[in-house]
């Protein structure tokens, strides 16, 4: 892990406004944006198993591990992670009842390299989509308490994120710079 260059992590459950706020972020920082490979890999294949927990968490990895590169090589402070190896490990568990050895023991040696989780809270309405599988509020209301869980049982750094898309901006804008000052 690059100590010149911060690691922000984007997390949540599904339908937080995410990858939203971490657009806007990388765009108002001028920072490397890392998007979420699951997407792109869910879009490709038509849907995701758990034989495809390792390569996806591989590839985003890679791919995360490349903007701190290019923010090293750039003088950029920070990168933008859209999504991160708790996520991969906890809808792993969600979804598939397990999730690969090699995904948990990543999760748990990664989830130390960021700065920051911006933890997008649950009050956006849902918006349903073929990838998000909870639309009912008490089943939000289970993964916000088990994402909110997974950075408090190991003690990670965040900030709570919620309102509207604009108060989302700038709770995250506080909170970043706050890593500076």
């Amino acid at each position: 892990m690059s100590a010149a260059v911060r690691r922000i992590a984007v997390f949540g459950p599904e339908s937080t406004g995410k990858t939203t706020l971490a657009e806007k972020l990388a765009a108002h920082f001028n920072a490397p944006l890392v998007a979420e490979y699951a997407r792109e890999c869910w879009d490709a294949q038509g849907g995701l198993s758990l034989a495809d927990m390792l390569p996806v968490a591989q590839e985003q990895w890679r791919r995360e591990d490349a903007a701190v590169r290019q923010a090293e090589a750039t003088g950029a402070p920070l990168v933008i992670c859209d999504t991160e190896a708790l996520t991969t490990m906890l809808w792993s568990d969600l979804l598939y009842g397990g999730c690969p050895d090699e995904v948990r023991r990543g999760a748990e040696a990664r989830c130390r390299h960021y700065a920051l989780y911006l933890l997008c809270d649950i009050d956006l309405p849902f918006a349903p989509d073929p990838q998000r599988c909870f639309p009912d509020p008490a089943d939000r209301g289970r993964a916000m308490a088990l994402w909110r869980g997974a950075l408090e049982q190991r003690g990670l750094p965040y900030v709570l994120i919620g309102g509207a898309e604009v108060e989302r901006e700038r709770q995250a804008h506080r909170a970043i710079a706050a890593l500076s000052g």
